[in-house]
């Protein structure tokens, strides 16, 4: 399909009525098709949010981002809905209640890539539009959306690949942590870091899920140097929170972070800044929740039935140096 598309205005609803799902902040009443979100016609916007919730540092600013961005001031009524226990069933439940509601349109991050067409479709027949923020879906059909907003995950764990590539030219053992099986940004981060280390030597010698958690982390990483007798120098975490948990394993194991085992994270939270500055890990590359403004302005133009490109990227930071952390940490805002 073309590289843009046109987004049906769907605002044409009179009154529609909330009804009761217990969802936070969940009102009544779609917005003047002729009014946006300036508040001309005295209504406000209604959206959906079918969020993750507490899933580590990253997550908690992003959804925080969100809401602090669709605001009554900005003209929107936010009924944020997070993930029972990251339970996708959960999610669907909440993205088929705003359906049924009305709403003017539905945010979604999902917890799991695949299982969404029939979800999605419903909405479409509503006539609501659907914006993913972060994670995409599997199979990744594009009608059924009108955009994706996230930073691109192959092209940030590809550069990943890359400084690893250089950072070890004469080759070595490496590991993985990676999140929750079935997510697509697991294998997305995945396949970006295989392209950037290319024709490189490191070995990779193991590869486990830690759940993108620091405990899970270091007792995985424990694991894998137990069964390795120590030889591994490097560790790819495809999170924050599980890099911090490997470093911690790596000390209490007696290697030198930096020195025997290299580090590198991804997502740039500002306890993985700090940890970078004071050397506890390798690298960091940032993967910028910080979207809520851009999510705005598609909404607007999605309900304004303009065009909208069906992704959009969202430009992120790498750090390789205690030098380039500590140049950002005063004014880090996640």
């Amino acid at each position: 399909m073309s590289a843009k598309r046109h987004i049906t205005a769907v605002l044409g609803f009179a009154a529609v009525g909330a009804l009761a799902l217990g969802l936070t902040g969940c009102s009544g009443g779609a917005a003047d098709a002729d009014a946006g979100a300036d508040g001309g016609s005295g209504e406000l916007i209604n959206v959906g949010f079918v969020a993750v919730g507490p899933e580590g540092g990253w997550r908690q600013a992003n959804e925080q981002n969100i809401k602090d961005t669709f605001t009554e001031e900005a003209g929107y009524e936010l009924s944020y809905a997070p993930a029972a226990n990251l339970d996708q069933k959960s999610q669907i439940d909440s993205f088929t209640a705003f359906v049924d509601e009305g709403v003017d349109v539905i945010l979604l991050s999902a917890t799991e890539a695949t299982g969404w067409e029939d979800s999605l479709k419903l909405a479409q027949e509503a006539e609501i539009p659907v914006i993913l923020l972060d994670r995409g879906i599997e199979p990744d059909d594009d009608s059924l959306y009108v955009t994706r907003i996230a930073p691109d995950n192959v092209e940030v764990a590809k550069e990943v690949g890359a400084w690893a590539a250089s950072a070890f030219p004469d080759g070595g053992n490496y590991v993985v942590l990676e999140g929750p099986a079935g997510v697509g940004v697991v294998n997305e981060r995945n396949k970006g870091f295989e392209e950037g280390l290319g024709g490189a030597q490191l070995t990779k010698v193991d590869a486990q899920t830690a759940n993108w958690s620091t405990e899970e982390g270091k007792s995985v990483l424990e694991t894998m140097l137990k069964a390795n007798g120590n030889d591994i120098q490097f560790v790819f975490a495809q999170n924050d929170e599980m890099g911090l948990g490997a470093a911690q394993a790596a000390e209490e194991a007696g290697l030198v972070v930096g020195e025997d085992i290299k580090i590198a994270t991804i997502d740039g939270t500002k306890n993985a800044i700090q940890a970078l500055a004071d050397g506890k890990l390798s690298y960091v590359h940032e993967y910028n929740p910080l979207f809520g403004e851009t999510a705005l302005e598609v909404v607007q133009k999605a309900l304004d039935g303009e065009d909208v490109e069906p992704y959009i990227i969202v430009p992120s930071e790498a750090f390789d140096s205690a030098d380039a952390a500590k140049a950002v940490l005063a004014d880090r805002k996640y």
